[in-house]
């Protein structure tokens, strides 16, 4: 190690440690997570917790590159699972507890999970989920006592060691997964490094603070989106390392929100641009009311974010909003609130060790200004579980595509042209068509379908179908509804039509399905209006 690594890591010790494990070993009273019911667990106690499941991950056999799953909500049981199975070298996928037991089912048996950890809301899918997966049931355990499910506790007390003994200590990583337009949500399953934690977390602290600005010390973090999301729980868990408290939201508020950095003196959290729409959209007397100076770095990314709004939260929160571009494959490209002020509507510059071009269809790099497919390399590399074909198809000559649209500056500054033509982002949440469409023709009423989303000033896109119905169908409101309830039985309710419509869809030569088209004809009606 050169003398600047050693300088730079030195920045990153709290009395001495180097993340999580050894700052609770370091300083066990330091506040770790506190929960959204008030409830309150110590960097050591947090440890003392997370030892114990790994222990009994290690008695049930599991072994390095083996796959956990949980279906939690932002609790302390999830960050315990998920610390236990990142010193094992075990990949833990956080399971959307939105799906439906089929839609999770799917998720358990594809990653092969060994062990699932549930949430007694959500136990009597996930069992189901579970049974559709071959989960056997003394490998199910429940964060509180639920019928037929095994507590945590007993996971954490299978064996008599506390830890995991130092040769078995690995770091892990994440397998999420990621809805695809072929309907079948796909694992993202990167290279998991054969190193210690400590050793794989000096690389990455100082590569994180580079990007977004975060820094250790005294702080506390606030959760304000699910864990199971790829954004939200990795700066979770960096904010852990970092000697952070992290303050957990169940569900969202903007007013909410406001308290909890007043009352936590929150320094970090991580957003997405409804969430900002929602927050400007509150009384301006009650915005005033709360104080928010404590915040030092709200990081956003996952959609486009409008520049008014931007601007406008930066004028209230001050400088303290970065970006950045990513995915759940991986990303590269950030920007600073002092750097988007010069380039409004960026969404950053490739960040250090990636690279960022433009390609258009044909994989021929495009000119500055001109609008092609982003394609991205980093040093982070990445599979989709059990799926080569789709592998073979996001990766060219060392870089991979989200399938996003848009261009680079003279000086490299990337903006987005649009996401992927087909995808539908709300709320920041990625919904993908073909598995509404694949659900709706399910209906013996239905000939064809196609989805698209529609602008939104609050979600950004709202989910709208399009159906062609069989002959002697009559439409109408009644068949509307019937088709909006078929689509909620079958799916999760984020991903259901907020509206539908009945009319012709344009379709190529080929047969595919033409979204832009679609999307056009149905904006071109609406404005007609």
């Amino acid at each position: 190690m050169t003398s600047d690594q050693a300088d730079d890591l030195a920045a990153f010790r709290i009395d001495g440690a180097l993340g999580f494990w050894e700052i609770a070993a370091a300083r066990p009273q330091r506040p770790a997570v506190i929960a959204d019911d008030g409830g309150r667990t110590t960097f050591g106690e947090l440890r003392a917790w997370s030892d114990r499941i790994a222990a009994g991950l290690l008695e049930l056999g599991l072994a390095p590159d083996d796959t956990v799953a949980v279906v939690l909500s932002n609790e302390p049981a999830f960050l315990a699972v998920q610390l236990a199975t990142s010193q094992l070298g075990l990949y833990l996928t956080p399971v959307n507890w939105h799906l439906t037991a089929a839609e999770a089912g799917y998720i358990l048996r594809d990653s092969e999970a060994r062990v699932l950890v549930a949430d007694a809301r959500f136990a009597a899918t996930a069992a189901e989920a579970a049974d559709l997966a071959g989960i056997p049931a003394d490998r199910r355990f429940a964060a509180t006592q639920v019928a037929g499910w095994r507590h945590l506790d007993e996971l954490a007390g299978l064996s008599p060691l506390p830890c995991p003994p130092p040769d078995r200590r690995l770091m892990g990583a994440t397998m999420l997964y990621t809805s695809g337009t072929t309907g079948h949500p796909k694992g993202v399953r990167k290279r998991r490094r054969t190193a210690t934690p400590e050793q794989a977390l000096a690389r990455s602290l100082p590569l994180g603070s580079r990007r977004y600005g975060t820094v250790p010390g005294d702080g506390a973090h606030l959760v304000v989106a699910p864990l199971y999301h790829a954004a939200p729980n990795g700066f979770a868990t960096s904010s852990l390392h970092l000697g952070q408290t992290v303050v957990l939201m169940q569900k969202w508020q903007p007013e909410r929100t406001l308290q909890l950095i007043q009352e936590h003196r929150i320094t970090s959290t991580h957003m997405v641009p409804t969430m900002f729409h929602r927050l400007l959209a509150l009384p301006e007397d009650v915005r005033r009311s709360y104080d928010v100076s404590s915040l030092k770095f709200a990081v956003h990314a996952a959609a486009p974010c409008p520049v008014e709004d931007k601007r406008a939260m930066l004028d209230w929160w001050g400088p303290v909003i970065y970006e950045y571009y990513s995915s759940t494959e991986g990303g590269g490209a950030a920007v600073n609130p002092h750097e988007w002020l010069e380039h409004p509507g960026t969404v950053g510059r490739a960040w250090e060790g990636a690279e960022v071009k433009i390609l258009d269809e044909d994989g021929a790099p495009v000119p500055a200004g001109a609008v092609g497919a982003v394609w991205i390399r980093n040093d982070d590399p990445f599979v989709y579980h059990n799926d080569p074909e789709k592998t073979a198809t996001a990766w060219r000559d060392g870089f991979f595509t989200a399938g996003d649209m848009g261009f680079l500056d003279e000086d490299g500054w990337l903006y987005l042209a649009d996401r992927r033509s087909d995808l539908i982002i709300s709320g920041g949440v990625n919904i993908y068509p073909a598995e509404i469409e694949a659900a709706l023709l399910a209906h013996p009423a239905v000939s064809d379908a196609g989805v698209i989303g529609l602008p939104d000033p609050e979600w950004g896109s709202t989910v709208h179908a399009v159906v062609e119905l069989t002959a002697g169908t009559d439409p109408g409101d009644r068949l509307s509804h019937e088709l909006l309830d078929f689509c909620e039985r079958r799916l999760a309710r984020y991903k259901c039509p907020r509206s539908l419509e009945f009319r012709s869809l344009p379709r190529t030569p080929t047969g595919k399905l033409s979204h832009s088209a679609l999307r056009k004809t149905i904006l071109e009606s609406r404005a007609q209006r």
